[in-house]
């Protein structure tokens, strides 16, 4: 496997990390790549893996970007004369944004959702940092120019890292997540995949992974998941909606084919993985669902997705009653 990290730090920044969280952001990346067997479906030469991004130390995907986009701004002096690190996040982010703060000794103030889970909502208030809730009802945007608000508001106070616009973001998924998937298949003596499913939260995902992929093969169809306006899907936006803030950082350029999933097909399907020991979240879910429509149709070889979050993350929203 390669031996490329997702955050390779310049000398002089690494001497700004303390000892506890370069242990935390060496152990950031290189999950496992989990073939999936799907249920009720008839013998196919189509392949599907998985990124199982729940072994990363924050629980998610996003330790990924947010170790990149702190170690960006540590390079570049973003984060001093005591100014808190400021972003907007549908959970995840926040609760990976709160665990390097507390490692690294940065202040942290964190906009979420209100309707965010519970444990996730715990969990960034447990680490350290402030944590501010918007309307549920008004969806993340709401919780997007509140924070851009408190940034114009306060620019001495803050730095707004604003993970829907640095490219950090992307840039960490193009050579660690898609890096990963490449070496992984390669070692499987899988082929190069064909086709590859995500989904439009910040959009670092699938612009990253989808411009690498795509560069190791031309033909690579990409899928993009989109869940229902309401109740939605946590951590994915809808767009294509009136006044729906598109992530400055997403190139839609990538997307080949757009997938509707439901709130109650991505449950659906996480209780089937569950069953095959991978207890993961809504989004992983609605991926899955969204993969099994391509697998259906016998057009490709080798389909690629990534198991977002933990499914211990949302016990509080009653997703595993039976």
């Amino acid at each position: 496997m390669s031996t490329t990290r997702d955050f390779a730090p310049a000398a002089d920044a690494r001497r700004l990390i303390p000892a506890r969280a370069r242990a935390l952001l060496e152990a950031v990346g290189r999950t496992p790549l989990i073939p999936l067997e799907l249920e009720g479906l008839p013998p196919s030469p189509c392949r599907l893996y998985a990124k199982l991004e729940s072994v990363n130390p924050g629980g998610s995907v996003k330790d990924r970007p947010v170790a990149s986009m702190l170690e960006g701004a540590l390079e570049r002096g973003d984060l001093g004369a005591g100014r808190r690190l400021l972003d907007s996040s549908s959970g995840n982010a926040g609760i990976s944004y709160a665990m390097l703060g507390a490692a690294l000794g940065v202040p942290v103030t964190m906009v979420v959702p209100g309707n965010a889970s519970q444990e996730r909502l715990d969990r960034i208030a447990a680490q350290g940092a402030e944590l501010i809730t918007t309307d549920p009802m008004e969806g993340y945007d709401e919780a997007l120019r509140e924070a851009k608000r408190l940034a114009e508001q306060e620019p001495d106070r803050y730095w707004y890292c604003n993970q829907y616009a640095n490219p950090d973001n992307w840039r960490a998924h193009y050579r660690g997540t898609a890096g990963e998937i490449l070496d992984q298949l390669n070692s499987l003596g899988a082929p190069v995949p064909d086709a590859l499913v995500a989904g439009v939260g910040t959009g670092g995902t699938l612009t990253g992974v989808g411009r690498r992929l795509r560069e190791a093969n031309p033909k690579l169809h990409i899928v993009s998941v989109v869940p229902e306006l309401f109740p939605g899907i946590e951590g994915l936006k809808p767009l294509g909606h009136p006044g729906d803030i598109v992530p400055e950082i997403l190139d839609e350029s990538l997307i080949d084919e757009r997938i509707p999933v439901t709130i109650e097909q991505a449950l659906t399907t996480c209780h089937q993985l569950v069953r095959q020991g991978l207890f993961v979240g809504p989004s992983s879910g609605a991926y899955v669902f969204a993969a099994r429509a391509l697998v259906t149709r016998a057009e490709h070889r080798c389909i690629v997705t990534v198991l977002s979050d933990t499914g211990e993350r949302y016990n509080s929203t009653g997703m595993w009653r039976q």
